[in-house]
């Protein structure tokens, strides 16, 4: 089936849409396209899209992507004639994301990185359409030392046999399958590497800190951060990396590329940031670390901002600002402006 669409808007089929980042990524391609939003909620959830559900541009399928997906099946699906038009572009999200939850979503991590993105790459195959995986900065391993910043030719070093293994090696192993099908099929396939991302939706009480900062913060409660007062990383919002997922499908590169902020936070300075925002009388306190909360790679992104023109623009307190605002309005609050 040819990859040219027929009629007037392009199909775009987005894997794990109804999650963090996968919803923030229908809502902007829903601004140009027909966007096919499938999800089996394992980590996202129904209230992620609800806003888009009203758009006749936008269909949401509740699937578990581990057995292979027949869009004709769908009679929801006529008015975007998949028989005809296929689907001209795929964007592959899925996988489970939750610190505190790491353990228990070991096995569905293997499911993702293989089963589900075979599916995935089954019907590009079958429909032509370009396909984005989003791959991960675990990729590389743990980080070296504050001041490197880890470039795309680089290879990792990670320890296929430890406890974080189903998902670090899990990303490897995608990478690895995306790359095969390219070159044995000829299929468009391209990955970007994301590097730790935060803004609205970002699901609560699951070990992600920023979101439970803000939470913790609108309450004058204790902020617990998982690990000691040296914790860095680098955060990238959420709309940028959406911009840059949508600029690499854009794009000819078929190289992966890192998306992410490059800039080095300590996360003691970020929490101390959101409580002076919000005029919090919360106090820091310390705990346990937790296995998924590792420091990260911190990314070269020169490749990105000359392929793709692309950088982070949001501020981090812009960023937080947002994230606040959309936290508050899920509670019933007033929003209010910072600074």
């Amino acid at each position: 089936m040819s990859q040219k669409f027929i009629f007037d808007k392009k199909n775009i089929l987005v894997i794990g849409g109804a999650g963090f980042i996968g919803s923030h990524l229908c809502e902007k391609l829903l601004e140009d396209y027909k966007v096919i939003c499938v999800d089996n909620f394992s980590s996202g959830t129904e209230r992620n899209i609800d806003h888009l559900l009203a758009d006749a541009n936008f269909k949401f399928i509740k699937y578990d992507m581990v057995k292979p997906l027949v869009l004709e099946d769908y009679s929801e699906l006529a008015d975007f004639r998949i028989e005809f038009q296929g689907v001209q572009e795929i964007y592959n999200l899925a996988c489970p994301t939750s610190p505190k939850n790491f353990e228990k979503n070991r096995i569905a991590n293997l499911i993702a990185n293989s089963y589900v993105l075979k599916n995935g790459l089954d019907l590009a195959l079958r429909y032509q359409a370009k396909f984005l995986h989003f791959s991960s900065s675990v990729v590389y391993g743990g980080r070296l030392d504050d001041n490197h910043r880890v470039s795309e030719e680089e290879i990792g070093l990670i320890d296929m046999l430890s406890q974080r293994c189903s998902y670090d090696e899990g990303k490897r192993f995608a990478e690895s399958m995306v790359k095969t099908y390219r070159d044995v099929y000829s299929l468009d396939t391209k990955i970007i590497r994301l590097f730790r991302t935060f803004g609205p939706r970002m699901p609560l009480g699951e070990g992600h800190m920023i979101p439970d900062f803000i939470e913790a913060a609108l309450e004058d409660a204790e902020i617990l951060i998982h690990g000691d007062s040296s914790f860095s990383s680098s955060y990238c919002y959420v709309k940028d990396v959406v911009s840059g997922a949508i600029k690499m499908m854009d794009s000819d590169c078929q190289d992966p590329i890192n998306i992410g902020s490059d800039i080095n936070l300590n996360i003691v300075d970020i929490a101390k940031k959101i409580i002076a925002m919000l005029e919090s009388e919360s106090q820091i306190s310390f705990g346990d670390s937790l296995l998924f909360m590792s420091p990260l790679s911190l990314p070269n992104i020169s490749k990105a901002r000359q392929l793709l023109s692309w950088m982070p623009l949001t501020t981090l307190e812009n960023g937080l600002q947002s994230t606040i605002d959309d936290l508050r309005a899920s509670k019933g609050l007033k929003s209010v402006k910072y600074y």
